[in-house]
Order: structure tokens, then sequence, then C-alpha cells
């Protein structure tokens, strides 16, 4: 069903009175965002379909809580954002790298991020993005998070703001000093290497 054709209002009063159909419709049409929002924040896919139905079940059994302050589908991104980031936590996952770790690619990459006057091959984008997601899992899962919405995402200060309920002096905070983590992480990598 086209955006342009959904009638979320109508659709929230029939979820309300239990019509099944409206509750797959609402599925149907948040499905898109939800998964996104999933597959942008969880450092395994294996499990982003679970993650996304755990979502779902959270947003059926709160609804009684959206008060229609917010539009809707940002009410939904926030418990998608908050449920990722429990799954995050929850794996209790942040795991230290050595240069063996990485790829010959992904090693490359990271001597050229770390050496900023050197010119980076387009090419090599996918590595990029593998080495910045292994890089990522290193941080505690907000910080994480606010990375991914605004350096990778490009979302402004606003919008994650409505999405995870944070105010924007906490965003810009916590993002200065993920950035330092990262820095301090390639820094040491570096070393570490020149030390092998």
């Amino acid at each position: 069903m086209p955006d342009e054709e959904f009638d979320l209002p109508g659709c929230l009063a029939r979820v309300r009175k239990s019509d099944q159909a409206a509750c797959r419709d609402l599925v149907n049409h948040l499905y898109p965002l939800v998964i996104k929002i999933v597959r942008s924040h969880l450092p395994r896919r294996s499990a982003e379909e679970d993650l996304a139905q755990d979502i779902f079940i959270k947003m059926f059994s709160r609804m009684h809580q959206y008060q229609g302050t917010v539009p809707f589908p940002h009410w939904v991104s926030r418990i998608a954002v908050t449920t990722c980031i429990d799954q995050l936590r929850s794996q209790k996952r942040r795991p230290e790298y050595r240069m063996a770790d990485f790829t010959e690619d992904e090693a490359q990459m990271l001597e050229n991020v770390s050496h900023p006057g050197e010119d980076t091959d387009p090419v090599d984008a996918l590595s990029a993005r593998e080495l910045v997601d292994k890089m990522l899992a290193t941080l505690n899962p907000k910080d994480r998070t606010i990375l991914t919405l605004l350096d990778l995402e490009k979302h402004s200060l606003a919008e994650i703001a409505s999405m995870t309920g944070w105010s924007i002096t906490m965003i810009k905070v916590r993002a200065f000093r993920a950035r330092k983590k990262l820095q301090k992480s390639f820094q040491e990598l570096e070393q570490k290497e020149s030390h092998e």
C-alpha cells in the first residue's frame, strides 16, 4: 500500500479495536522503517527479523501509551532504537581488535584513514564500511547509535533527539567522546602494529 494512500489514523483506530487486518497493514507499512533501523544498529545481521518482530510486539503491547504528541513513525523509531540498544547491551560484546584480525583490505584502509594526507581509492568503499562496522562495535551501544545516526545515516541532531528521546546536548557530547574513542582505537592499533 503506497504511503500516499495509507490512512495511518484510521489504521491505528482499527488496531485499537483488535482488527487483525489493520495490524498486518500497520506492520507492512512500518516494516521498511523498522528494518532499516535494525540493520543499521545490529552488529550481526543474523537475527534482524527476530529483532524486528520484538519491536513490533513492543509497539502493539504499548499502543495504549501512544498519546499522539509525536508522529507515530517517530514513536515506533524510538521503540526500535531502544530495542536495538538493549540487544547490543545484552550481548555484552565490546571486542578489541588487533591488526592481525583485519583482512588485508581492511588493514590497508585503516592505514589510509590514520594518515589523512593520503588518498583512499573509491573502490575500497565496501572494505571501509566493514572496517567502520568493526570499529563501531568496540563502542558502547549508545555511542554507536549516535555515530551511526549522525555520521553514517546523516540524520540531523533534531531528528536523532526525536528518534531516541535524548537531548541535543547529550547527543553532541556523546558524539564528540565517541569520535575521540575511535581515534584512540585507531592510534592503539597503529602502535600495536608498529611493535609487532
